[in-house]
């Protein structure tokens, strides 16, 4: 059995805000990727790059789940390197008037063959800058 990565910070935004953040494609390319093709439904595909116009790294994801303001869960593969996926969920909980947004990525042992870009400790770092850099001063600004 694998330990997931999970990553948790506190904002100072309602969940709402934060969910509108995680949910609009216009908002999360502020923040997050320009994902064109993202539509919040259950059932649907989405895919995207890394930032920077090289197009090194084809992302793609299924929608899993979707509770509105409080959770969405979708895969996370890279088809040109790997047919295996993981999960990666991302769960709002509100306190008081502020929100912990918590990201659990599950299976990443699944990309451990595709060598150190695709490693534990460098999906760790990005979630924590996506979470606690990007995601946080965007809500909060």
């Amino acid at each position: 059995m694998s330990t997931p990565i999970t990553v948790q910070y506190t904002t100072n935004a309602p969940a709402e805000k934060v969910w509108k953040a995680l949910t609009d494609k216009n908002e999360m390319k502020s923040w997050y990727f320009d994902i064109q093709d993202f539509v919040l439904e259950t059932g649907k595909e989405f895919n995207f790059y890394e930032p920077g116009g090289e197009n090194k790294y084809h992302h793609h994801a299924l929608i899993l789940e979707v509770i509105p303001n409080e959770k969405l869960k979708h895969t996370w593969s890279y088809p040109d390197f790997s047919a295996l996926k993981t999960i990666v969920t991302w769960e709002l909980l509100p306190e008081g008037g502020q929100t912990v947004v918590k990201l659990t990525h599950e299976d990443i042992e699944n990309f451990k063959e595709l060598g150190e870009g695709f490693s534990r400790e460098n999906f760790t770092e990005g979630w924590n800058t996506i979470l606690g850099q990007s995601l946080k001063e965007y809500l909060e600004k």
